[in-house]
């Protein structure tokens, strides 16, 4: 069973992840540092698969540092990651997101940090 202090991080993790505006998207170690906690971006992949099918987390918004699609084994079906970005006008080749620097959304400098 995960400790309480995991799971309010992982509720500060939705919290912002909630806030990615459609069409943009951020990754997992900007959030991280958004939380104050800059080394840990796995510890915010580790929320992120579990928010795949929150309805209410846009977690295909969330890709690797590089724009790798590498959270979309989590998401239900094949190509589910790849297909929400793309109706959000991105263009996703061999799990890369194209133009990522572009569409990056940095927490940092609309939320600042939380701690």
């Amino acid at each position: 069973m995960p400790k309480p202090e995991t799971l309010n991080f992982f509720q500060k993790v939705y919290a912002v992840a909630r806030q990615i505006p459609y069409g943009k998207v951020t990754s997992y170690g900007a959030i991280a540092k958004c939380l104050g906690a800059p080394r840990s971006a796995r510890m915010v992949g580790y929320a992120m698969n579990g928010a795949s099918e929150m309805e209410d987390v846009p977690a295909h918004r969330v890709l690797n540092r590089n724009g790798l699609l590498t959270g979309k084994h989590h998401f239900p079906g094949t190509h589910l990651m790849q297909q929400l970005l793309e109706s959000e006008g991105h263009t996703v080749v061999d799990d890369q997101l194209q133009d990522f620097k572009k569409h990056f959304w940095d927490p940092v400098e609309v939320i600042g940090f939380d701690e």
